[in-house]
């Protein structure tokens, strides 16, 4: 019980930034939605695309994690602060390689969607976004720094105003500015703004672009103005640049990317698999992914904290400590999501009329949540685990279990029984591919636990 105040102290910022996140994605489609569903359907193919290929090299530059966590615990502010350079480096390098990525939209999303007009109006909402992912994972570099050192709060300011930016960018850059008074202000005359264009599905994208160069350099501004650097950063010298740091970020980031790479996807290709059973059973996927999402977050919260505070024990030479946090964390996720299960099978009638009144819609997805209630105390334990996992440097094995947990089971599972009983039977599928996904982290955290002892009664 001792761990789960500075647990929960870490998490609840963690958890509050990663529901504005969501907010912000929200926001972008319900405005997009305005102008009309061929729109709307067509920035959330593009959508798809952003976020799987960012999801990967956002797990890269995660890699920070394990490195600079365990550097604050033992003290060492200068390794901290050479990670964190060389992770803006490796931030750069991954924004270029998705912004070529983003040439491709259109071919890609034609081939997954076989709708060549959704894919034209995909690779026009992200034709505008590409020179804007090196900034936002500099920002998640930043965010994994401070976070890495127990400074959670900078991230959920940056992340609020970023979806007030993000609403008005939107609103000028999507529909123009409305007509203002002709008679002007302070007698300069009318603003020249009045005439400003429409761009459309494009604006969304350059909105969302100049977002993310706002949260880079809002939080940049957190970092400079109050000094969170003092004590963990170095000089800019060559030594950044030497390969053994790269490698060392490489072999931690990695496997955290192919881990969130092969979750993303894993869900993107369950969504096409649906797609493949009638709109309406896509529509009650759809839903239901979307309040699973929305509860996932608070685990995710706890996830990261545990990355934070076992990497810090063990950087401080506590590894029993590390174990009791790593598993008071996975106890949190498990206790949480138990609640939320229960308020999926309690409340699978009402829950959907929040997104939709339609009764097919509305009654597929009250078959559909019993089923994601057992997901969600899988996902609880995964999640938390991984995180603990990941702060004690452990993410290879992690990385391996989710492919093989989703891509080699869950998935193909999912499509022969979403085949035979429909949408349940595609959330049976991810079900059981995420149950073993978190029994086999269980498992290489109880070993890790063991190995971690032995190195403390052998010194």
């Amino acid at each position: 019980m001792s761990e789960v105040r500075p647990l929960i102290r870490l998490a609840i910022p963690v958890v509050l930034t990663q529901l504005g996140i969501m907010t912000m994605a929200l926001v972008d489609l319900f405005m997009i939605g305005r102008l009309g569903s061929q729109s709307l359907a067509g920035a959330a193919l593009g959508d798809l695309w952003v976020w799987g290929t960012f999801c990967i090299a956002m797990g890269v530059i995660m890699g920070l994690d394990p490195i600079v966590s365990q550097a604050h615990g033992a003290g060492d502010g200068d390794r901290a602060g050479r990670a964190a350079q060389r992770g803006i480096v490796v931030a750069i390098g991954l924004g270029i390689v998705i912004w070529i990525l983003f040439g491709f939209t259109e071919v890609v999303m034609a081939r997954l969607s076989g709708d060549p007009e959704l894919a034209a109006i995909a690779q026009e909402y992200c034709s505008l976004q590409g020179w804007s992912i090196a900034p936002l994972l500099i920002f998640t570099a930043f965010r994994q720094y401070l976070q890495g050192r127990g400074i959670m709060r900078p991230a959920l300011w940056t992340i609020l105003a970023a979806n007030l930016f993000n609403v008005v960018a939107n609103e000028i850059l999507i529909f123009g500015i409305p007509a203002l008074p002709s008679w002007g202000i302070a007698g300069f005359g009318a603003l020249a703004l009045n005439d400003m264009t429409a761009f459309g599905v494009a604006g969304a994208g350059l909105a969302t672009a100049l977002t993310r160069c706002s949260m880079m350099l809002t939080i940049i501004a957190w970092i400079v103005i109050f000094s969170l650097h003092r004590g963990a950063w170095v000089p800019w010298r060559f030594s950044t640049f030497h390969w053994r740091g790269f490698r060392e970020q490489f072999r931690f980031g990695v496997p955290i990317g192919l881990q969130i790479g092969a979750e993303v996807w894993a869900f993107q290709m369950a969504s096409l698999f649906a797609v493949k059973l009638g709109p309406l059973v896509l529509a009650a996927h759809t839903v239901t992914l979307k309040l699973a999402s929305t509860s996932f977050m608070i685990p995710l919260g706890i996830g990261a904290a545990a990355a934070t505070r076992v990497g810090n024990l063990i950087g401080e030479g506590l590894p029993r400590q590390a174990l009791r946090a790593a598993w008071t964390a996975i106890g949190l996720g498990a206790t949480v999501m138990t609640i939320c299960a229960i308020c999926f099978v309690s409340l699978r009638h009402v829950l959907g009329h929040g997104f939709s009144e339609d009764p097919e819609v509305l009654a597929l997805v009250a078959t559909a949540l019993p089923v994601a209630a057992a997901f969600q105390v899988f996902d609880g334990i995964q999640v938390t685990a991984a995180g603990a996992l990941r702060g004690a440097g452990r993410t290879l094995v992690t990385g391996i279990a989710f492919l093989i947990g989703f891509w080699m089971i869950a998935l193909p599972l999912g499509r022969l029984l979403g085949n035979h009983i429909g949408l349940p039977g595609i959330w049976w599928g991810l079900c059981i591919g995420l149950g073993l996904v978190a029994i086999a982290l269980c498992i290489d955290l109880r070993r890790s636990g063991r190995r971690l002892k032995m190195q403390e009664e052998a010194s």
